[in-house]
């Protein structure tokens, strides 16, 4: 399983992604699920994906061959903007889709994957997009502006309450790293080495990516204190009145 969250937010992106797949009590594989595109000046990228990990990295792979084969072809370096980046990532999907799904299928195997695209190209501001299996996309919006794919049901409630566009950058890492440590503490099938990345607005390169793994301080540190935090708050807050006093319903 896979859990990735992206937030576009006035002063940049923040991208997290876990990398633990085949997850089992003695089974469990490390692949990354976060890919970046640059041409630092130009334009900067940010793909994450989850999902069958055959399909995502076969999209990849396409991706990368389009943009080194200099034949004509559309390719993520000759895009004009975010949104056609977006379609065409899409329609790469929809080629795999159409390459593997019936020979997928014959093995009782579903052609799963969902992807966040986010990035900044020449002076257009910088766009979040969603695709899903089907190569549909939508994009955030400063009511919605952040994007979970894979396991994103332990680590939406926080992010829902505190992100907003005027969100800081370094605010946004940290809420990225509470909601990935929620997820990981009810899944599993998500781990670390987590792949963090921060773009700033404008700056059209990555102006932060790091690896974060078990022994990494801070995020050690943003676990026992968010755990600590969690539970002075549920001590200090009273009991219900009506516990005790029997059925009054009726």
């Amino acid at each position: 399983m896979t859990y990735c969250v992206s937030m576009l937010l006035d002063a940049g992106m923040v991208f997290l992604s876990d990398s633990r797949t085949n997850a089992g009590v003695d089974h469990i594989n490390t692949f990354r699920k976060m890919s970046i595109f640059q041409r630092p000046g130009e334009r900067v990228m940010v793909l994450m994906g989850s999902g069958n990990l055959a399909i995502t990295q076969q999209l990849v792979s396409m991706l990368r061959e389009a943009m080194a084969a200099q034949d004509g072809r559309e390719n993520l370096w000759s895009v004009p903007n975010m949104f056609e980046a977006a379609r065409h990532l899409g329609e790469t999907l929809r080629e795999v889709h159409r390459r593997d799904a019936e020979a997928l299928q014959n093995f009782g195997i579903d052609f799963t994957a969902a992807l966040i695209l986010g990035g900044q190209i020449g002076t257009e501001q910088p766009r979040l997009f969603h695709i899903y299996a089907a190569g549909n996309f939508i994009e955030a919006t400063p009511d919605t502006p952040y994007f979970q794919i894979g396991e994103s049901k332990y680590g939406k409630p926080i992010i829902d309450r505190v992100v907003k566009r005027h969100t800081s950058l370094d605010e946004a890492a940290k809420l990225a790293l509470i909601s990935m440590d929620s997820t990981i503490r009810s899944n599993l099938s998500v781990g670390v080495p987590l792949d963090l990345a921060i773009l700033k607005t404008d700056e059209l390169k990555v102006s932060t990516h790091i690896s974060i793994d078990a022994k990494n301080e801070y995020f050690a540190m943003i676990r026992n204190r968010w755990s600590e935090a969690l539970g002075h708050a549920f001590d200090e807050l009273p009991n219900p009145d009506w516990i005790g006093k029997g059925d009054q319903l009726g």
